[in-house]
């Protein structure tokens, strides 16, 4: 009897240990996580990207870019939990811990209370971090996967939190407020002072990454001072590294011997739609589709082990292939032709661009953000998750398989 007994417990013990075993093997979660965010990008600036894309191939439509490749589709809820329209740090928000909060908000919820992102949960089970945007490392996005703030322009208070993080690599454009993280201290000086490699520009990254163990790579041109803001005209120096380029570096320095999560932003698709600026905005999304290329090629060599989802925090401007006065055409050669005689950085006023808009049949309806649906593109380990309709809320626990 106890001889019976004890064969019980011991098979008994073997299953579970089996099943612990087998658990383990099949972890839900990719070894190589990229997240893309294209800020301000709805379904409508994607179509409207692939529609001038046509028109330079001589075609009626068919042009593709990568994401929209991508075999599994959905789309994703945007509001707040204040707004019906969300701003970027309540959306950064939602897609970083999973929970909704109110506008202006970063990393906490509705009550002030700290959340924890997807960046943390991902760090404490031994993946390396990358943050890496075309805009500022303080700005709204970025800051929703390493910062608790409840105001979102506390650009100081969200630079100290970026070595508090224990992340590995920051790449992004440089800071807004400079000199606003120490009375003694510009924000480079004091990251340096607590334990992190600032480099500005690509000679910088590149010793530092043989130096280094925790890194933040700023634009040259951005030595020494603030980052613009919201401004998407001008032409960008011959010195500015290319988001595929810092994401190249980040994939470089974190290496492949253990897991990471990256969240690569491409922020100045917002700041371009903000101003209704259309063929900027094509440009930052051609660009960040490149970039999109260069994790797809990381993907090809680790297909079962990477997942790469791209989607947007919300939709800007209220895009459409079409305006009011439409005669069903899109009239790219207007657009094309003003962009390459202003040195493609579409300095135009308001007012002049509006009008060019309304000549090429290109409609905005607004300057800010609209409450839109965002599309969500996928591919790899656990990208079935991501077909259909969901909530921003529900990308994390999707990305982590719960």
């Amino acid at each position: 009897m106890k001889r019976y007994i004890l064969l019980i417990a011991l098979t008994a013990f073997a299953g579970l240990s089996f099943c612990s075993c087998r658990k383990m093997a099949e972890d839900p979660k990719a070894k190589y996580i990229f997240l893309f965010i294209g800020d301000g990008m709805g379904s409508p600036h994607v179509d409207v990207t692939e529609s001038y894309l046509s028109y330079k191939a001589g075609k009626m439509g068919g042009e593709r870019l990568l994401m929209t490749q991508f075999p599994v589709y959905g789309t994703a809820t945007t509001y707040s939990a204040s707004h019906e329209c969300t701003c970027s740090a309540a959306a950064g928000t939602a897609l970083s811990t999973g929970v909704k909060t109110n506008n202006n908000c970063i990393g906490v919820d509705t009550n002030g209370n700290r959340l924890k992102s997807i960046s943390y949960e991902l760090k404490d089970d031994g993946y390396k971090i990358g943050i890496i945007s075309t805009v500022p490392v303080n700005h709204a996005t970025p800051a929703a996967f390493y910062a608790s703030q409840e105001k979102r322009d506390e650009y100081g208070l969200i630079t100290r939190e970026i070595p508090e993080s224990g992340f590995e690599f920051f790449a992004s454009a440089g800071f807004i407020d400079y000199n606003g993280v120490s009375e003694d201290e510009d924000s480079a000086q004091w990251l340096e002072r607590n334990g992190m490699d600032v480099c500005f520009g690509k000679d910088e990254l590149k010793k530092a990454m043989t130096e280094s163990e925790r890194i933040v790579f700023c634009q040259e041109y951005n030595r020494g001072k603030e980052a613009s803001n919201y401004e998407s005209s001008g032409s960008k120096p011959d010195t500015e590294t290319s988001l595929t380029d810092m994401l190249e570096y980040c994939l470089e320095f974190l290496g492949e011997d253990k897991p990471f999560f990256i969240m690569c932003e491409g922020g100045e698709i917002d700041w371009a739609a903000h101003a209704n600026k259309t063929m900027p905005m094509i440009h930052h999304i051609i660009e960040f589709d490149k970039a999109i290329s260069k994790a797809y090629e990381f993907y090809l060599k680790h297909p079962n082990e990477t997942l790469i989802v791209v989607t947007a925090d919300h939709e800007t401007g209220g895009i459409s292939i079409g305006d009011r006065s439409c005669d069903y055409k899109v009239y790219w050669k207007h657009l094309e032709e003003a962009w390459e005689q202003a040195g493609r950085s579409n300095t135009l006023t308001l007012k002049e661009n509006a009008e060019l808009n309304d000549k090429a049949n290109i409609g905005w309806t607004t300057h800010d953000h609209t409450g839109g649906s965002v599309p969500v593109y996928a591919v790899g380990k656990g990208s079935e998750r991501f077909a259909g309709r969901m909530d921003n809320t529900d990308i994390k626990s999707k990305i982590l398989g719960d």
